[in-house]
């Protein structure tokens, strides 16, 4: 019972520590959910639409202007510009004006139809990934639909039945099934990963900040007196306060993206709520560490900030960690995101039940626990250090 009161008194001290500061306020609150409406809003619908293309129509016939409007006609891209030839065409995609042009050569009606194989070229930005890989979807079916156009109308006026000609031109039907996330939508793949790395760097920051903060303002010999020495019930106490805040945070990102935007999760309810939990503690297990190993607010806070903005490049979201050199490989697994996205990716979003992430989630309880090594040496500072600014 003792050790009990002794946490809510300390945890009472935060409170008020968490209420007379502003900055915890933008930090644990306000700068969340406005990372969620920002990344969320920002990708409502899923992928781009109408990105801007042009079109150099050296042919101007009737076959070229049907490739046209059926360019146009796609849902990524949309033709704005006609040029005249392929140095202004190229210079517009120099100045961020279109994302891609088609090029359609003279005499490209009379050539298809004597068989003679004009050349349709198309030119693309990779300098961004996703408009440059849509738009060569959309570029390359145009270039088949037209050689595809022409070859129906031949074989039509030799007396090919329409079963014959489908035949003839789709030899092999395609029959797709993207698993998942059937409707390809972006934000299932960014905002999933995006808007728990931000969730994750702001516990960070505010786990170390808020206990460098008592040796900043000489409150550290305070914080231990109310704990009766005990450097465990000081730092439940103190982050009780906290993770109940962030663990609302966590949860309220969840229900807005799985429950209003209704995200893919069809391995339920019960993964959702755990990897929330695990998030939250591994994340503060890791700021405290983090203090442990530097008793420092300033470089504390450096560490915590170079370890979650390294997190996203070894999430393995943007590129497979599989294809990264084995060093890298096994470095990825040092950052708690890495293992929140392993756990979304196959119990939330693929649905398997949470034994195939059991290492994962292992390995999520191991950065909860990490101050179990480092509470000797944040008494010793909290009781002996001086800071220096």
């Amino acid at each position: 019972m003792r050790i009990i009161r002794n946490i809510f008194r300390v945890a009472v001290r935060e409170v008020g520590i968490l209420t007379n500061n502003h900055m915890y306020f933008f930090c644990m609150i306000a700068f969340p959910i406005l990372t969620t409406l920002f990344f969320t809003s920002m990708m409502n619908k899923g992928q781009p639409l109408e990105m801007p293309v042009g079109v150099v129509d050296m042919d101007n016939s009737t076959t070229s202007r049907s490739l046209i409007r059926r360019l146009d006609a796609f849902q990524t891209s949309k033709v704005v510009s006609h040029f005249p030839n392929i140095n202004e065409a190229r210079q517009a995609i120099q100045r961020n004006e279109i994302y891609a042009f088609l090029y359609i050569p003279e005499n490209m009606s009379d050539d298809l139809l004597s068989a003679r194989q004009p050349k349709i070229s198309f030119y693309y930005t990779m300098t961004t990934i996703a408009a440059g890989s849509l738009l060569f979807r959309d570029l390359k079916t145009i270039s088949t639909l037209g050689s595809a156009a022409v070859g129906q109308a031949t074989m039509t006026a030799k007396g090919y039945t329409s079963e014959q000609i489908r035949s003839f031109l789709q030899p092999i039907a395609i029959d797709l099934h993207p698993l998942n996330n059937p409707m390809v939508n972006y934000s299932v793949y960014l905002s999933s990963l995006l808007i728990p790395g931000v969730l994750l760097l702001f516990i960070f920051l505010i786990t170390a900040y808020s206990i460098g903060t008592e040796l900043k303002f000489k409150r550290s010999a305070e914080w231990i007196e109310t704990a009766e020495g005990n450097i465990w019930v000081a730092l439940i106490g103190k982050m009780l306060p906290q993770f109940l805040v962030f663990i609302t945070i966590m949860y309220a990102y969840m229900f807005y993206v799985f429950g209003v935007l209704q995200f893919p999760h069809p391995g339920g309810m019960w993964p959702i709520l755990l990897l929330g939990l695990l998030a939250v503690l591994a994340s503060e297990g890791f700021g405290i560490f983090a203090f442990g190993l530097m008793p420092s607010l300033r470089m504390s806070m450096s560490i915590c900030s170079l370890w979650a903005v390294l997190s996203f490049t070894t999430a393995g979201a943007a590129f497979p960690i599989f294809a990264m050199d084995t060093p890298i490989r096994a470095i990825a697994q040092l950052f708690p995101l890495r293992h929140y996205y392993m756990i979304y990716q196959i119990s939330i979003l693929n649905g398997y039940p949470l034994a195939f992430a059991w290492i994962n989630i292992v390995a999520l309880l191991i950065f909860a626990f990490l101050p179990i090594f480092v509470t000797g040496s944040i008494k010793k500072a909290m009781l002996e250090y001086v800071y220096i600014p």
